[in-house]
């Protein structure tokens, strides 16, 4: 079902092309859409529109977080993908380094080691584009983590947001005391040349043949 040749374009990975979807691996530091501004119109969907004419973006990473990203080949696609991810088919995965030693209550887990936190995101609209914990306004946001190591100064977790607000990942570590490294938001810049946020996995149902497809990008950190 493969109708393309190209493995990599630019600084960006393809781990997967058919007529339907692309499967795409971004690095930190490029955006998903054109921002504002003529300097921010380099961007993820541009850059594969150039390869893929058609392509279209159906979720998005942060500009700092890298890993996979899923786009559609054409609209009919995009709505099933949409909908997909609306309805948590899509299942997705992080790993993440955090600041401090992060350590796991036993009565919160779940048998596979997961601690669920349940915090309400809503925008800072005097800080834009932060986000905030709002339990009076904000819209329920849960993101699951388990340790994957640790060590004195920091904790690497693997992370499942079973929602899909804004800087969810990263707005829920920082309530918990641990932003993740190099958060230049709501964390410290200073403690990593970059975001210790990479997207690793994607597992979904293909949208036409109903093939389940799985995806691993392992992070660079």
């Amino acid at each position: 079902m493969k109708t393309d040749t190209a493995t990599h374009f630019s600084d960006v990975h393809l781990l997967h092309q058919d007529a339907d979807l692309l499967v795409l691996d971004k690095p930190a530091g490029l955006l998903c859409v054109p921002g504002r501004g003529p300097d921010k119109s380099d961007c993820l969907s541009q850059r594969a529109q150039q390869h893929w004419p058609g392509a279209l973006i159906v979720h998005r990473l942060d500009q700092a977080t890298s890993g996979l990203v899923l786009m559609a080949r054409n609209p009919q696609t995009q709505r099933a993908l949409s909908a997909a991810f609306a309805e948590r088919r899509v299942h997705k995965r992080y790993q993440a380094v955090v600041q401090g030693a992060l350590q796991s209550d036993l009565s919160a887990q779940d048998g596979a080691g997961w601690v669920t936190i349940d915090l309400p995101i809503a925008a800072d609209w005097e800080r834009r584009p932060l986000r905030v914990i709002d339990t009076e306004h904000g819209k329920p946001s849960q993101t699951q983590w388990r340790i994957l190591s640790a060590g004195a100064n920091s904790t690497r977790l693997e992370l499942a947001p079973l929602t899909g607000r804004t800087h969810q990942l990263r707005v829920h570590l920082a309530a918990l005391g641990h932003p993740i490294l190099g958060d230049a938001l709501y964390g410290d810049p200073a403690t990593a040349p970059r975001l210790l946020l990479h997207a690793t996995r994607l597992a979904l149902d293909h949208p036409r043949t109903g093939e389940r497809l799985q995806f691993f990008s392992p992070p660079d950190f």
